[in-house]
């Protein structure tokens, strides 16, 4: 008898101790636009419904501690969350900023991270980017110096946010002493601006591989992703480095963290643009650890390796400038070249002139020329009007929902004018084609024979 009360015992002290602790976050959130709120972090984005009084009460199994997201319609709001936090969230969506309180485990981290919210966000990054270089500083220090006085003030009950949070507040003087240097030029239109000699350098002993620090600072994150790219182009206003040179170099680090997210920013290299996205999508894939991640390179992928020549275009059925509808099956028999543009885009009016010179130039051939914008429906006077006024030619169509009509996402467009041409049975020949101004355009209608 005793062997085996003893043998019970055991048993139940290592289910005990073996249990996955369980983080349960709960509250009432009132007055949401749709009634839902998502939880957003590393290998975390959790959509709950709340209850028809704004109630809800989750329970999460998480691989770190750190700071997450909680996101309305509305708002964003910073939460830090352990994997034995039991935080109680109760807020009014239209005045999230004097109703938001915490209670239960965590609430004084959190509460604190609410009232540095506000302290940061009084004034914008774009509008404090714009200021001169002496009134951002004189700022800048105002800002760090109300965060360091409710840092002080604040009696934390948790010891590893209190030194991580020191570091973040380092980071948050850094990251805007990066940024200024990099957009106060654009933003405030000063296109020869360089800062004085008198301007704090960055301080370089920041350790830009810490995937701890990653996990709980945003500020720490805008300075590592900028700082990679300046790495990598010496500009880091573009999400779209080459896979050839920056997966070698995002291989090197030690933080997975960082890894996803560089990856995650570069998901759109799984793209048409890219000739070698085969190799691009097994390379991401075989870095990143996220699982979400893992789906929107799928995503690309496939929709990549569906716009290949040869394979069916996705169909479109639209609005006709002239009335009616018009549909890609009703314009089967010829060549399509179609023109996805926008009234308020400067780049697609300005391909105008050279597509009415190649549409004169197959007058009367196999080819039909479709344009197609994606101005808001609201917009369909103004639309019409342009096309009437600026004599448009060939077939003028109006998509159904601007970036989020079908045919747009189907073929992967993230910017105008794009160009598409299809055969007579309705196959991509290529799903970016040249534009009309090219004379690579007019090689490739001669080499159909068209």
């Amino acid at each position: 008898m005793k062997k085996a009360f003893f043998l019970l015992l055991i048993v139940a002290l290592y289910s005990f101790t073996t249990q996955e602790e369980t983080t349960i976050v709960s509250g009432k959130i009132t007055n949401t636009e749709n009634g839902i709120i998502k939880i957003k972090g590393d290998f975390v984005n959790k959509e709950i419904k709340l209850k028809p009084d704004g109630s809800f009460s989750e329970n999460l199994k998480l691989d770190y501690d750190g700071v997450y997201k909680i996101e309305t319609t509305k708002n964003s709001i910073p939460v830090y969350l352990t994997k034995d936090s039991k935080l109680i969230i109760n807020a009014d969506d239209t005045n999230l900023a004097s109703t938001l309180k915490f209670t239960g485990n965590g609430s004084v981290e959190n509460q604190y991270l609410a009232k540095k919210q506000l302290i940061t966000s009084a004034i914008a990054d774009e509008e404090l980017y714009k200021l001169d270089e002496s009134v951002f500083l004189k700022k800048l220090q105002e800002i760090k110096n109300s965060v360091n006085t409710l840092y002080l003030k604040t009696k934390f009950t948790n010891s590893d946010f209190k030194a991580k949070e020191a570091r973040s507040i380092h980071y948050l003087e850094q990251k805007h002493l990066l940024f200024y240097t990099k957009q106060h030029y654009y933003l405030a239109k000063q296109y020869d601006f360089k800062v004085s000699e008198k301007y704090p350098k960055f301080d370089d002993t920041i350790d830009l591989d810490n995937n701890s620090d990653f996990l709980f600072s945003n500020e720490y994150q805008g300075i590592v992703i900028i700082k990679f790219y300046e790495k990598m182009k010496g500009d880091e206003g573009s999400f779209y480095l080459t896979a050839k040179n920056s997966i070698p170099e995002i291989k090197t680090l030690k933080s997975q963290s960082i890894k996803n997210r560089l990856i995650e920013n570069f998901t759109n290299d799984v793209s048409l643009e890219n000739l070698n996205y085969d190799k691009t999508y097994q390379e991401y894939l075989s870095i990143t650890s996220d699982p979400i991640i893992k789906q929107k390179l799928t995503a690309n992928y496939n929709t990549t390796k569906a716009l290949q020549p040869g394979n069916p275009s996705p169909k479109f059925d639209y609005e006709n400038q002239k009335g009616g509808k018009t549909s890609l099956e009703n314009l089967k028999g010829k060549y399509i070249y179609i023109d996805l543009w926008a009234t308020w885009c400067g780049p697609c009016r300005e391909q105008i002139p050279f597509l009415q010179k190649v549409e004169e130039q197959y007058k009367g051939k196999n080819l039909e020329f479709v344009s197609i914008s994606i101005d808001a429906l609201k917009d369909q006077p103004k639309w019409s009007k342009f096309v009437v006024e600026k004599q448009l030619g060939g077939i003028q169509l109006l998509a159904e929902n601007e970036w989020e009509s079908k045919f747009v996402k189907d073929y992967a467009v993230w910017g105008v004018p794009t160009f598409i041409l299809l055969d007579p049975n309705g196959n991509i020949v290529t799903a970016r084609a040249p534009k009309p101004s090219d004379p690579k355009l007019i090689d490739l209608l001669n080499s159909l024979k068209i």
